[in-house]
């Protein structure tokens, strides 16, 4: 009986682990063999013997049916899914054999799934599974060429691309130390550049100042106004105002992009802020993510960026309400039977709303024609302990076309990062954060206003009935605003400016 072990990696949430492919050969001496797949694999990982077999017989490799064959995934524990095993099966079946002179290095994973003509294609979460890699002290990996520039964002692995299996059996007889690796690229700088600036969007100055407070802390933020105020032209125009990503920050967003199948390796990193805006008809999954074979959803895809909500009342009230762990605690946590899988979540909710179904209450020039009864059914929509995970909620007022002709172009979106950068960098440099993550003892610490502010900030609590949790947000974008104008302490007038935008704490709703 001939044993022999390879490398490989599976994807678990956004996180890949190392699996180990054991495969095991014994030759009868009579009759038709069979092969045995154990390790808790599903139908695809299943289907690779029949794929595999193929390409052996296409690559000219020798494969008896007589043999017994024994093809196990350890861990034995955890369920493996996808046809990222291909490769390292067909290479495990083919050193059974000595004759083939097949030499497998225990410091390379291999993670390809295999055409039937023996070619390599490329598999999800490449990154995830080249930085297990290299956390399971691995300095070598194999993928397929589509994966290569993805695999060799991951730093101090060497990363070999073949074409096709008999490439790789080449390289592996003659040993990958002469085998050709793929070149580390930087492609940072060739994310597209984004064209929506802020200096289109004429008047609303306080909706561009809120805008403005919300990027540089970090903050939900909630506009309601009539169609066509500009509701979406500024939510749309956030990311453009957001600080950069720091290269760990754009690390993660990728290996997320990419377990979803959403990136393209040959772009590089993900360098731009993610901003994802869901259908109101998106599905509690889809949203924030789960489902039998658990992937992350638009919450988590927007991670490190922006989650905009259309029409929020629109959305079913029961998937609304899956957000208000991710935005709290930053990520999401499924149990299952298995264990526990956790997706990253920290993203801002940007959401927009009409005053009313009809979408005209406190129009200067057209009437609303909703009863009281629906504009309360239409606003119970959104729960309160939802609202009152969103720091800021702001009213978009319409604007006369006279008005939006004769407004003067406001700073443009380079202006602003520039200022928001600023602040930000404030924050980290004080904190270790963004103000909108301050929790506990450093919120106490570092967000506490003056003796007239807490008067304010108390006197409004116990007027407006508001909860600790938007307590504790005002004290946040108190803090903001403060940075914003680089003032060491937060006084009445930021307190003041915070409470103001808690408009619908002091509506009806």
């Amino acid at each position: 009986m001939e044993l022999t072990q390879v490398c490989a990696a599976g994807v678990e949430g956004v996180d890949g682990y190392p699996v180990t492919v054991e495969v095991s050969r014994a030759t009868p001496g009579r009759g038709v063999g069979r092969t045995t797949m154990v390790g808790l694999p599903d139908v695809a990982v299943r289907e690779s013997i029949d794929r595999v077999t193929t390409a052996l017989f296409a690559g000219g490799f020798s494969h008896s049916p007589s043999d017994h064959l024994v093809v196990n995934l350890a861990p034995a524990d955890r369920r493996k899914e996808g046809p990222a095993f291909d490769l390292a099966i067909a290479l495990g079946l083919l050193a059974t054999v000595p004759e083939n002179g097949v030499r497998l290095p225990a410091s390379c994973l291999f993670a390809a799934e295999l055409a039937l003509d023996g070619s390599l294609r490329p598999v999800r979460g490449v990154l995830a599974m080249a930085q297990a890699a290299r956390e399971a002290g691995c300095t070598r990996i194999m993928v397929a060429p589509e994966d290569a520039d993805e695999a060799a964002l991951m730093e101090d692995i060497i990363v070999h691309a073949p074409e096709n299996l008999r490439q790789a059996v080449l390289w592996l007889q003659n040993g990958l130390a002469k085998a050709p690796r793929v070149a580390r690229r930087d492609l940072d700088e060739g994310a597209p550049a984004d064209h929506l600036d802020l200096s289109d969007v004429r008047g609303q100055d306080q909706a561009k100042r809120a805008l403005t407070i919300a990027a540089a802390g970090g903050h939900n933020l909630l506009f309601i106004g009539p169609p066509g105020s500009g509701k979406t032209m500024l939510a749309r125009r956030l990311p453009g105002i957001l600080p950069p990503l720091s290269h760990e920050q754009a690390l993660e967003v990728t290996r997320i992009h990419s377990v979803a199948g959403l990136h393209d390796g040959r772009r590089g990193l993900h360098r731009q802020r993610p901003f994802r805006a869901p259908h109101h008809s998106v599905s509690a999954v889809g949203l924030v993510g789960g489902g039998s074979t658990p992937r992350p959803g638009e919450v988590s895809l927007a991670h490190h960026g922006v989650i905009f909500l259309d029409e929020l009342p629109e959305f079913p009230r029961r998937v609304l309400e899956h957000l208000r762990q991710p935005l709290e605690d930053g990520q999401l946590t499924i149990s299952r039977a298995a264990g526990r899988l956790r997706f990253p979540s920290r993203c801002m909710l940007v959401a927009a709303m009409n005053p009313c179904p009809c979408g005209y209450l406190g129009h200067p020039v057209r009437a609303c024609v909703d009863s009281a009864d629906a504009i309360h059914r239409y606003r119970a929509h959104i729960s309160g302990p939802l609202l009152d995970r969103i720091d800021c909620h702001l009213e978009v007022p319409a604007q006369p076309p006279e008005q939006v002709h004769a407004a003067r172009p406001g700073p443009s979106s380079e202006e602003v990062r520039a200022q928001v950068r600023a602040a930000r960098q404030g924050m980290l440099d004080r904190q270790g954060c963004a103000n909108g993550d301050l929790v506990g003892r450093a919120l106490q610490r570092h967000a506490s206003p003056d003796q007239a502010g807490r008067e304010l900030l108390h006197q409004a609590i116990n007027e407006l009935g508001l909860s600790h949790r938007a307590h504790d947000r005002i004290l946040r974008v108190s803090r903001t605003i403060a940075d914003l104008e680089r003032s060491p302490s937060i006084s009445i007038d930021h307190v003041s400016e915070a409470i103001g935008y808690r408009l619908l704490d002091r509506s009806s709703l």
